[in-house]
């Protein structure tokens, strides 16, 4: 939508003339402004009248580009990660669960729930999902950030229910400005490198404005095994180092075989299949695990490389009319690296007379057994007798299938493949966007605008050395060691029994594969307004009421294409699952009007009385509906000046936001989640009939119960999938607050405001506490027949809720219009600027304290908890992002001397713990299983560690010095982390894979440590 602007106005010197710290600053205006500073144009977001005496009735927090450059941020999700209120969302410390992208979450309620625009205008987003990638933003021509909570729904669209993001460029820009910058921490990794040009000039005498700039930018990776708290991956539970299942050497898992006397699996702890086991140097598969450090190959810096080429100009072509244009390109290349890929627990078939299976692992086959042939059926039978020592010498020496001594046994297979080497996503992200329009009056005080758009986005993901599950079962079946019985001749037998580097260059060759998927997003835009002065005024005020009228048609459309390997599901080794095609899209029109009153003006106790209202028309077309989803929202405000000083203001707005693409049209598909405990793991079944007959009616085999694991990693499997059914999500927000600029404090202004948001029928999948809940929320109320129970899925050899998503769909999350989610708080920001005699001080604060933050996945569901996530973390308290913490702060002062500008960054984040709720869910789970004192230190490992159940207050700060060395040169020199703080380790099975990495939140807490930046700017 428009965003207003306001001519002759001057701007309050505190608020932006600072430009020194990375803080948010209120975007108001302010008749008392310097006397030295010219009048100038000011662009308000979130309206779109133009007014001159227009006052915000929502806060809106600004961002200076001289903010920008004295943090030396690299892309736009660093410089938004740093703000109080503003939860990390997916960006640059995030590499499991990084898609080549980066977002920005407002308040913590998901980065799907706001808009990001360029000047005022939405852009073509990336991804399924909608939303836009920050990467892409041109930050050398970013003027300010703008971010407004709420209220935002009628200038901008239904679906900005959090609020927006808005970067505003800067305008009429004439000259040549040429910048370089380059990081590096203080152990010399993660360098950085940043280059832009930018040249603008106007042209027939000032009619015209055109602006070009060209961007390169280049991060290193930062691995976590270069880092001594991240080097080993850490139980969130036992406290101790632990690692993935699978390893090296290989482990089987299986059912127990059923003892003919009772009917019972066997107890004999001899059994290779009473759960997992793992092959030792001699070639016996033990119960004695050793588990795979996953850690090392991690990152805390994504690999990262852009180009990006951004122009816009305009030309007045008469009095009445100006043409304008605007176009964007970036290409931006992102890694992700993670641990090698393997058999993640993927079914394989052994012949016995395997060239390379150790004798006394095949006489344990033979004895126990998991699930051998069956000759009348063909297919594995765990209730066959178990092989004789003759027949199992004979099968020793068979030739092949058609030998009768041939027999075979069929496992789950966890088995690392460090000889492929790590699993790299690579991803390669174009997007363009145009926009034109033009503009012009109707009148002296009546405009209008017309403009049209249309955008692409295109990423590639390209990943490498992934292994084929159905490579390891082809290879898995051979007679000797040069060919397998498939015939394949490229097929290579492998040696699945062996240590590491048992598996040689050409098998190794022969299991991996790369694999594409692409992904397309499209939006094209259309949109008109009409906005100005109504003609009329209140009795009591000089201005005139404003008013803006317009419509706006949208067209959005994605697909998703992937290749077989990536469609089949659990054919790529750890891949979190399939990738479907997909082809999806929707279109909106909308009709929208605003208008803002001043009611009374110069009057006693009202210096000013204002009172604003809008509305909004929707009707979305989902193809492949059946029918369409028409909404109204709007919005009612005001503010009131009692004295010149002070402003009192408030906001009430109802929201939508219509289901993503991603939402809508996604099949049903096994991905990945964190769960910690799996109550049918261990002793618990045992012991208890109801359990156990739940965990069998779940498909878990008879054999596994007593021996069931906890999911791998903390990882299990969910079922997934969109819904075209899905109606709108529905918000009511509202804000309320003042601004303070008192007379008798030159230079310095403070507001404080209240928000509120709450959202029902919200768009999402229930958390994995709430799903477990709805079926084992007490043991003796589980029952083997209660839908919430059958619809979770297990492994059908291990009876776990990990291992191969063609058999295992693990959790069942469908998407539903079923949850409530709500967030409350504070703000609070304070500017001073003075002379302090040997210098001019600037001393700007912004503090959040968001006062609540919950989210209930089913409220008509009694199971269902209404989780409180404000200063907690784990699994079910990630479900939008990283940490909310309840208190967060940032204060800078700026020391400027003649030509040096010296400043001071202050962070503070408030402490946080584990979240009680699931604290006490893995109490009594463990109650429940036996292990001995779960309240307390718990050395069984069924809680979490008692050290990790907290995080403390957090500090950091940084150091800028920028010297100005002329008129057209300045040079800049940061440290970041002055103090090279480390974050808090908690292990790595405590929160969601995406944010809790490392052993720690990397997107909450520096885990980088001291870095140096320095940067020089050209301009002439």
């Amino acid at each position: 939508m428009k965003t207003t602007r306001i001519h002759k106005l001057k701007y309050a010197a505190a608020p932006l003339a600072i430009g020194l710290a990375l803080i948010s600053t209120p975007s108001f205006a302010q008749d008392a402004a310097d006397e030295e500073e010219p009048a100038g144009e000011i662009v308000v977001t979130g309206s779109l009248i133009q007014n001159p005496n227009l006052v915000q009735s929502t806060p809106v927090n600004a961002t200076t580009a001289d903010e920008i450059d004295l943090l030396q941020s690299n892309v736009a999700e660093e410089v938004l990660r740093e703000l109080p209120g503003v939860v990390p969302s997916i960006g640059s410390a995030v590499n499991n669960g990084n898609g080549g992208a980066s977002y920005v979450d407002l308040r913590g309620l998901g980065s799907i729930r706001n808009i990001v625009l360029l000047d005022g205008q939405r852009i073509a987003p990336s991804g399924l999902a909608g939303r836009v990638d920050l990467n892409n933003i041109p930050l050398a021509l970013i003027e300010r950030v703008d971010a407004l909570t709420g209220a935002a729904v009628t200038t901008y669209g239904a679906d900005a229910v959090t609020g927006v993001v808005n970067f505003i460029t800067r305008k009429d820009f004439a000259g040549v400005e040429i910048a370089g910058a380059t990081q590096l921490t203080q152990k010399g990794d993660g360098h950085t490198v940043r280059i832009d040009a930018t040249v603008g000039g106007n042209f027939d005498d000032g009619r015209g404005n055109a602006v070009l700039s060209i961007g390169y930018q280049q991060s290193d990776p930062i691995f976590q095994g270069d880092r001594d708290f991240s080097n080993v991956q850490i139980s969130s539970y036992s406290g101790g180092a632990a690692g993935s299942g699978t390893s090296v050497p290989s482990r089987f898992s299986g059912t127990r075989p059923i003892d003919p006397l009772t009917g019972l699996p066997s107890v004999n702890p001899a059994v290779l299949n009473g759960g997992t086991r793992q092959i030792n140097a001699s070639g016996v598969a033990v119960p004695t695990f050793a588990t795979y450090n996953f850690n090392p190959f991690n990152v805390f810096q994504t690999p990262f490389k852009r180009f990006n080429i951004f122009a816009q100009g305009n030309y007045e072509i008469s009095d009445a009319v100006e043409v304008y244009t605007r176009a964007m390109f970036s290409k931006n290349t992102v890694d992700t690296i993670i641990a090698p890929s393997g058999s993640f627990g993927g079914t394989v078939t052994i012949n016995l007379n395997n060239p390379y299976l150790p004798a006394a692992l095949r006489n344990q086959f033979c004895a126990f057994n998991t699930a051998p042939i069956n000759p009348a059926t063909g297919t594995p039978d765990i209730y066959t007798p178990r092989f004789s020592a003759a027949t199992c010498a004979a099968a020793a020496t068979a030739t092949g299938r058609t030998d009768p001594n041939y027999r075979e046994v069929t496992v789950a297979l966890s088995r690392r493949t460090p000889e492929v080497g790590p699993r790299i996503s690579n991803y390669q992200t174009t997007v363009f966007d145009y926009r034109i329009g033009a503009r012009g009056g109707i009148t002296d005080s009546i405009d209008w605008d017309i403009s049209g758009a249309y955008g692409e986005s295109e990423n590639l993901q390209t990943i490498k050395n992934y292994t084929l599950q159905s490579r390891f079962r082809e290879a898995a079946l051979a007679n000797n060691t040069t060919s397998c019985q498939s015939g394949n001749a490229a097929c290579v037998p492998v040696n699945l029994f062996g240590p590491e580097g048992s598996i040689t260059p050409a098998m190794a060759a022969f299991l991996s594969a790369d694999s594409t998927t692409i992904v397309r997003t499209t939006l094209a835009q259309a949109r008109g307004t009409i906005s100005g002065d109504a003609g009329f005024a209140s009795p009591w005020a000089a201005e005139q009421v404003g008013f803006a009228v317009g419509a706006e048609y949208r067209k959005y459309g994605a697909t998703q294409s992937s290749d077989l390997l990536s469609q089949t599901p659990g054919e790529l080794g750890g891949a979190g699952g399939a990738a479907p095609n997909i082809d999806g899209g929707y279109d909106v029109y909308e009709a929208f009007g605003e208008i803002i009153a001043p009611i009374v003006e110069d009057k006693p106790l009202f210096h000013s009385l204002t009172l604003e209202a809008g509305i909004r028309y929707s009707s979305y077309n989902v193809t492949g509906a059946a029918q369409q989803n028409k909404t109204t929202t709007w919005k009612a405000g005001g503010s009131w000046e009692p004295v010149e000083s002070l402003k009192i203001r408030g906001n009430y707005s109802r929201a939508v936001r219509a289901p993503n693409i991603g939402e809508l049209f996604t099949p049903q598909t096994v991905g990945l989640t964190n769960l910690g405990v799996d109550p049918c793991s261990g002793a618990a079944p045992t012991a208890n009939a109801n359990l156990r007959a739940v965990c069998i009616a779940q498909g878990a085999p008879a054999g596994t119960i007593g021996s069931i694991t906890n999911p791998t990693a903390g990882q299990a499997n969910i079922t997934v999938g969109g819904n075209l059914n899905l109606a709108p999500e529905k918000a009511d927000t509202w804000t309320l607050g003042f601004v303070f600029q008192p007379d008798f404090i030159p230079g310095f202004n403070v507001s404080l405001d209240y928000y509120n948001i709450k959202i029902s029928d919200v768009i999402g999948t229930a958390l994995p506490g709430d799903i477990i809940a709805a079926c084992f929320g007490t043991v003796t109320a589980s029952s083997a027949t209660n839908a919430a129970c059958t619809s979770i899925r297990r492994n059908p050899i291990t009876g776990g809720l990990d291992g191969d998503p063609a058999t295992t769909g693990g959790l069942f999350g469908p998407t539903n219009n079923l949850g409530k989610l709500a967030t409350d708080g504070f703000d609070l920001l304070a500017n001073w600027k003075g002379d302090i005699g040997f210098a001019d001080l600037s001393l700007a604060f912004v503090g959040n304290w968001t006062r609540s933050s919950k989210f209930n996945a089913n409220p008509a569901d009694p199971t269902s908890l209404n989780r409180e996530c404000v200063g907690y973390y784990s699994v079910n308290c990630s479900f939008t992002g990283s940490i909310q913490p309840e208190f967060a702060t940032s204060t800078r002062a700026t020391f400027g001397f003649e030509d040096v500008d010296l400043s001071f960054l202050w962070r503070w984040t408030d402490a946080v713990q584990f979240e009680p709720a699931q604290l006490q869910a893995d109490i009594d789970a463990a109650i429940a299983a036996g292990c001995t004192d779960p309240t307390g230190t718990d050395p069984d490992g069924c809680v979490v560690e008692e050290g990790f159940r907290s995080i403390g207050a957090e500090h950091y700060f940084d150091l800028t010095a920028r010297w100005n060395a002329s008129d057209n040169f300045s040079f800049t020199f940061t440290i970041q982390n002055l103090l090279n703080n480390k974050p808090k380790v908690v292990g790595n099975t405590i929160g969601s894979t995406s944010f809790n990495s490392g052993n720690v939140f990397p997107s909450t807490y520096d885990a980088l440590g001291r870095r140096f930046g320095v940067a020089a700017k050209l301009t002439f």
